[in-house]
């Protein structure tokens, strides 16, 4: 499917670009079923795409629908969908690995989440993966193997604190060199940043205004002794998730954490996306909310759309 995993955004796209995103159709839709998700991000041409995920009430994906079950809508105006693709193309994914020491027990079920979550990938999909402990750094470039992923980590060992906030920078960085306009960052960590040259609400406001989705898996003990860092680690991680569309997977059982990077590798996948060009189009550098329902009439069952719910309309 399509979901800019890395893209649940409203961003510039060339329709004619490589990779491309599925079938372009032109009927209009409906109103009413539900919505959430974040702030904005920023927009250069007229088309403004926005990847939603859609889920029933026991949060399993739905991936029957067709243009004409969504209604979608900017600044309460409702919107022509000239855009719709339910396909899986080619996305590039960042991988992001806490090695801090807090880590130390917790390594060999990280490395057998990466195989999990590569078991679910297009075969055209690339990957680079960032460690993180004293200091983040690029462990694997670009690539399709899972092999070169897997001996880049063997030498790897947890140790240090945890820049937490400098990883995910140096992966929004690297995203703006990606082959594919899906984009995606994923990471495995406990959240607790101690050790960051970025503050969390300047890793904030980068995410929003990015076209990159964020997902997380977030090792939380549950443990009375904290530090400061730790207790906050599930807040952070749900912040900077949540902004971009996606979400934090909590796991308290270490040996669930292979199963919840299946999940977040199938997640990335199971989107929609929808194009629409703004009726309001001059470029304003406002903030301008996106509002998706889900107004299906084949699905009996309630269901949940989750969208970035607004983007930033710029020329830059």
């Amino acid at each position: 499917m399509i979901g800019l995993i890395s893209f649940v955004q409203a961003q510039s796209f060339d329709l004619g670009g490589a990779a491309p995103l599925g079938k372009l159709d032109e009927s209009n839709s409906g109103q009413t079923s539900t919505a959430s998700a974040a702030d904005p991000l920023k927009m250069n041409v007229n088309l403004v795409l926005v990847p939603v995920r859609v889920t029933d009430t026991k949060n399993r994906p739905v991936t029957t629908l067709d243009k004409g079950d969504f209604a979608l809508y900017e600044d309460d105006q409702q919107q022509k969908i000239e855009y719709f693709s339910s396909e899986d193309a080619p996305l590039t994914v960042g991988l992001l690995l806490d090695l801090s020491k807090s880590m130390t027990d917790k390594f060999d079920a990280e490395r057998g989440a990466v195989s999990e979550f590569f078991k679910n990938a297009n075969r055209q999909d690339d990957y680079f993966v960032i460690t993180f402990a004293n200091r983040p750094k690029l462990v694997t470039e670009a690539t399709q193997s899972l092999s070169t992923i897997q001996s880049g980590l063997a030498l790897a060992t947890p140790d240090g604190n945890t820049a937490l906030l400098d990883a995910i920078s140096l992966g929004m960085n690297r995203m703006r060199s990606a082959q594919y306009r899906r984009r995606a960052l994923v990471i495995i960590s406990d959240g607790g940043d101690n050790h960051s040259r970025h503050r969390l609400k300047e890793i904030k406001r980068l995410v929003q205004d990015s076209d990159v989705d964020v997902y997380a898996i977030g090792l939380f003990d549950a443990g009375l002794f904290k530090t400061f860092e730790e207790s906050m680690g599930r807040r952070w991680l749900n912040e900077l998730t949540e902004i971009t569309g996606g979400h934090t997977i909590p796991v308290n059982d270490i040996s669930k954490l292979p199963e919840a990077a299946a999940a977040i590798s199938r997640e990335i996948r199971d989107e929609y996306v929808l194009g629409y060009r703004p009726r309001n189009f001059p470029v304003d550098h406002t903030r301008r909310k996106i509002k998706v329902q889900v107004v299906s009439s084949t699905e009996l069952a309630p269901m949940h759309a989750t969208y970035r719910a607004g983007y930033l309309a710029s020329d830059k």
